[in-house]
Formats: C-alpha cells, sequence, structure tokens
C-alpha cells in the first residue's frame, strides 16, 4: 500500500471557537487516536489532496512536532453546503494490530456473457477488509473472465491471503444480465 507524508502542529486550544479560527487560516483540525495517546493538531488543508481526492487508499505517515505515526483515516467531516473539509480522525496503526479498511475493486478480464450481448453490472466499488497494514493490498482484483449471462460473482467467491472480508459472503459484487439483444449460444 503507498504512503502519504503529512506533517502538522499541535494545537493549542481545542473548541469550536478555535477550530473555526484554524479553518479561516487554511488549517484542518485533526486528531489521531489508538495508540498509546490521543492528539489534537491542525495541518495545512492542501496536504489532504494526495491523501483524500484520489480512489487509491493510501496510509499516513503523520509528523506531529516531531511526533512520528503511522496511520489510516478513520473518519472525515464536510461542511454540508459548500463541501469543505472541517475536521479529519487519523486511527494510529500499531504493530501486530489489524485495522478495518475500504479497498476499492478492480474488475480484469473480458465476459463470454458481455461478448454476447449482456450487460455487466457492478454492485460494489470498495470492499471493507480487515488484517495487518503491511498485509493489505493497495486494490482487490475480481476477474470476470468466466462470467456468462446471468453468472455473478461474489464476496465468498473473493480471497485474499490475511484478509477477512467484513460484507456478507452472499454479497453480489458483479453479475451479467441478461438483455434484450442477447446472442443464443450454439
Amino acid at each position: 500500500m503507498k504512503s502519504v507524508s503529512i506533517s502538522g502542529s499541535p494545537r493549542e486550544n481545542v473548541g469550536k471557537k478555535d477550530a473555526k479560527a484554524q479553518r479561516a487560516n487554511g488549517l484542518i483540525p485533526c486528531v489521531v487516536y489508538g495508540g498509546k495517546e490521543q492528539l489534537q493538531f491542525v495541518v495545512e488543508e492542501t496536504q489532504f489532496s494526495h491523501l483524500l481526492f484520489t480512489p487509491e487508499v493510501k496510509y499516513v505517515d503523520l509528523d506531529v512536532a516531531g511526533k512520528k505515526f503511522e496511520a489510516v483515516v478513520q473518519a472525515t467531516q464536510w461542511h454540508p453546503v459548500t463541501d469543505q473539509l472541517l475536521h479529519v480522525d487519523f486511527l494510529e496503526v500499531t504493530e501486530g494490530k489489524s485495522v478495518t479498511i475500504g479497498l476499492p475493486i478492480k474488475i480484469t478480464g473480458t465476459s463470454p456473457g458481455v461478448l454476447r450481448g449482456g450487460k455487466m453490472v457492478k454492485k460494489m466499488r470498495k470492499l471493507t477488509v480487515k488484517g495487518l497494514l503491511k498485509d493489505i493490498p493497495e486494490e482487490i482484483t475480481v476477474d470476470i473472465s468466466n462470467l456468462d449471462i446471468n453468472d455473478m460473482i461474489k464476496v465468498g467467491d473473493v480471497s485474499v491471503p490475511n484478509l477477512s472480508f467484513m460484507e456478507n459472503s452472499g454479497t453480489i459484487i458483479v453479475s451479467v444480465v441478461s438483455t434484450r439483444n442477447v446472442v443464443e449460444a450454439q
């Protein structure tokens, strides 16, 4: 999994007024938790462009006043009208502790059912997985080379070593459905 480096500075004051003043100066209030201590800090808004505004999943190398953390984004808060970033929560990754994270699904191959006129329907864009950070890939690859019309791939059909899926094993990831202009197989 790729990483992004973010540096911030500790927050002296914590509260609504301080957070609003920080945002007016182009700084985003953040918190990191899950390790030995909880730390409140601020980060320049521009540093989040390579972390939040991309389809890739990345972990973060945080540097807050000389303290270094490995973390993943746990939650983000956005303004409901302006879509401005308001707050970011980071979960510190510790050695030997599993992390739950959503990974994008990449479809590979060509389905014979689609070539005969069927329609591919992608039901999920991300799968939530749980595992150690070192075992988590950048994406989950699903091969549709064997899908004919009315076939599907479910979460239970996909496996990644050392990871467990948090979704129900019967949940459909991708399927090929029949359309009106399907060519019958001879």
